[in-house]
């Protein structure tokens, strides 16, 4: 009978695609994972594995059983979490998400309220973009995340809750050449190199149309900090919600851009995505109202 340590042991394998990476990787000795293997095979009567020389690849049947026993080791992770939460929150797991803007603001601030109050909860945070984020939440190796939900709002599988709206804002470090002339135009900001996150389809083909060139962004990275530093540190602009930008702004860290040309933009698009018709564990509901009681109580950004 198959049990949840060969399949663990199984996918341990399959994401290193080495026998002995696996195997340090798992603390266990590589002949004792190779016969936990070989005994997963024996019992659903097919190979898992083309063995090469030097490497190995899953083969038509070990990639439908890695899709399984996926959703299996994560249906037990999420049990054993609703056991050990059930109550006080004292123990378990809370693995969730956030798109590159709520990862720098919001999440945060609701991660820190938690840790305060439940500090034996561990967290394990995904930090990616939201076609990412909906991949690992519909794979259940995450329960909620929080991020731009434009192209996810219609998708059944979810349910999607949206957040406050800030203005888009086009930043650039205080000393930058373009603050230099009056009044700048989107040609003006076109010249220079444009960093920034992954944009829903809607959006790209709106900044396309309002720098009058592409492929955009010419730098694609979707870690704020990193835009942010890459902004401070040369003459690349970017483009981010007002709510992140704040702070940055206050301090003259970084200066906001507008062009009298520009039509105003698109605002932010942030909302909480959980799959539909599933109960949140009791730290991810406790989150949830986390975040959702930041984003309420949150200066309005104009």
């Amino acid at each position: 009978m198959t049990d949840l340590r060969q399949l663990r042991h199984f996918v341990a394998v399959a994401e290193h695609g080495h026998f002995a990476r696996a195997a340090a990787a798992i603390n266990l000795s590589q002949p004792a994972l190779s016969r936990s293997i070989q005994a997963l095979e024996a019992n659903l009567g097919c190979n898992l594995f083309d063995r090469g020389a030097r490497s190995i690849t899953l083969t038509a049947h070990g990639q439908l059983v890695l899709e399984h026993a996926r959703r299996l080791l994560a249906g037990s992770r999420a049990l054993h979490n609703a056991v050990s939460q059930l109550g006080n929150l004292q123990a378990g797991e809370l693995r969730l998400g956030a798109g590159p803007y709520p990862a720098a603001r919001l999440v945060p601030s609701a991660l820190g309220q938690l840790a305060r109050r439940y500090p034996k909860v561990r967290v394990q945070l995904h930090t990616e973009d939201w076609a990412s984020l909906r991949r690992r939440l519909l794979n259940e190796s995450i329960e909620l995340f929080v991020a731009d939900c434009r192209e996810l709002l219609d998708d059944p599988l979810l349910t999607v809750e949206p957040l406050r709206v800030h203005p888009i804002l086009f930043f650039c470090r205080p000393d930058h050449p373009l603050l230099a002339l009056r009044e700048p135009t989107t040609k003006d900001l076109a010249a220079y190199p444009l960093a920034g996150t992954q944009i829903p389809e809607d959006g790209t083909r709106s900044l396309q149309k309002l720098l009058g060139r592409e492929p955009l962004p010419d730098i694609q990275c979707d870690n704020f900090m990193v835009l942010r530093e890459l902004v401070r540190q040369s003459d690349v602009i970017s483009l981010a919600p007002q709510d992140v930008l704040s702070a940055d702004l206050a301090a003259e860290q970084l200066t906001a851009l507008s062009a009298r040309d520009a039509p105003p933009m698109q605002g932010s698009a942030y909302g909480l995505v959980s799959r539909a018709g599933h109960s949140l564990s009791p730290a991810a509901q406790t989150l949830r109202g986390l975040i959702l009681a930041g984003d309420a109580a949150a200066e309005p950004t104009q």
